[in-house]
């Protein structure tokens, strides 16, 4: 990972659209201090619309609907949700300003939530930046097992049923790995990330009450068709 050296000062929310184009997003060294660094890794992690790896039992857990799928509902509840601490993380990149800028975002309509649900309680979810044909993963997180995947897997199916070229997951962990997700160089992401930029995405054609077996076909096929629109 490379981090190019200007802070960032007088950050708006459109300025972090354009930082998104040119393949660059911000990170904070910590929750506690205030200052954002552009980030442009060297090598890029995306997990491919076209080869998305859903496990049998995943595949179980999301066929019984154990979970209830909102999208955009609670944006401050999601970032709380992603800055928490836990087993293994006990500091958070989210900074106040991330806060800030990504709820602008939110308001602005070019952020968006997957959340997963149940009797009330949020238990896990994702965010990230829309732009054109290209969808930003920023975080995720998860209160129970299988949460976060299932969002990961609703977003997907999403993102392919909305006509979407590229999702970028920034970095690359096992987690994404077993779902299919790669490595590209920085060269190779700029270029997928212009041909997406030159399409376009609809992120809400697909019906917000899309049945579990509905997503999962959408993942596994390569056309976007298998899901009524709301």
């Amino acid at each position: 990972m490379t981090s190019i050296n200007d802070i960032m000062v007088d950050i708006t929310p459109q300025v972090l659209l354009k930082a998104y184009a040119c393949g660059i997003f911000p990170m904070a060294e910590s929750a506690e201090d205030n200052a954002l660094y552009w980030i442009e890794p060297e090598r890029r992690g995306i997990l491919p619309l076209d080869n998305i790896h859903v496990s049998k039992r995943l595949s179980r857990t999301i066929r019984q609907q154990r979970f209830e799928v909102r999208i955009d509902h609670d944006f401050q509840a999601v970032i709380d949700g992603c800055a928490e601490s836990h087993p293994g993380r006990h500091s958070t990149w989210i900074n106040q300003r991330i806060r800030f800028l990504y709820g602008e975002l939110f308001s602005l309509g070019h952020c968006h939530t997957i959340e997963v649900w149940r009797d009330g309680a949020l238990l896990g979810g994702l965010y990230g930046v829309r732009i054109a044909g290209a969808f930003f993963g920023e975080s995720m997180f998860s209160r129970e097992r299988d949460a976060s995947k299932v969002a990961l897997v609703y977003l997907a199916a999403r993102l392919k049923y909305g006509g979407f070229a590229l999702l970028d997951t920034q970095f690359l962990t096992d987690h994404l790995v077993r779902f299919g997700a790669i490595e590209v160089p920085r060269d190779k992401f700029q270029r997928l990330l212009d041909e997406a930029l030159l399409g376009g995405g609809d992120f809400s054609r697909l019906s917000a009450g899309c049945s579990g077996d509905s997503v999962l076909q959408l993942v596994s096929q390569t056309s976007n068709t298998g899901c009524s629109t709301a």
